[in-house]
């Protein structure tokens, strides 16, 4: 059966793991790493699957902006949701998913949601969509159809999305 527990509880060095076999080496290069920084994720928002005390599936949460002439908008960035190989197609990825917008509602972090991701998919179980993500830069290349998001407090602006300042106890260093 398998558990959802918080990520913080899990070794950093099995997430690691964890996340090369989903995503491969050269993960560190992708987009989303420079739009998270060096910040630490949300702990409230960010979970492990295990299955038999192995761990079999993580998400993160990101505490990230929308930089722009106007100032900073405050998001949340959703990801990377990893499964391991064997795994995959289970549902454990879309339980971590649910688990994550459960915790960001409880948590009012759920106002401006961010992810990058297949929209079929993200759109169909979880309400999130490109309609107010046009205007957005990332730094580093992304297919605009996959800059997805959701919440009532989604700007509709231009901006470069970044990292943006650890927000109090919610963050914890893992990767």
């Amino acid at each position: 059966m398998i558990k959802l527990v918080p990520l913080d509880t899990i070794d950093a060095t099995l997430v690691e793991t964890l996340l090369d076999s989903a995503f491969g080496p050269g993960r560190f290069q992708r987009t989303a790493y420079t739009i998270r920084g060096r910040s630490g994720s949300i702990a409230a928002l960010s979970f492990a699957a295990v299955e038999d005390g192995i761990l079999v599936g993580s998400i993160q949460c990101w505490p990230i902006a929308l930089i722009g002439d106007d100032g900073e908008v405050p998001l949340v960035m959703l990801g990377p949701v990893a499964v391991e190989p064997a795994h995959q197609g289970d549902g454990i990825g879309r339980s971590l998913m649910t688990r994550a917008l459960d915790a960001a509602a409880t948590e009012h972090l759920d106002d401006a949601l961010m992810l990058i991701g297949d929209p079929d998919y993200y759109g169909r179980f979880f309400d999130f969509t490109a309609e107010r993500t046009g205007r957005w830069q990332a730094p580093g290349p992304v297919e605009r159809h996959r800059l997805l998001a959701r919440g009532r407090a989604v700007p509709d602006t231009g901006g470069m999305l970044g990292p943006r300042a650890p927000v109090a106890a919610q963050l914890t260093a893992s990767a």
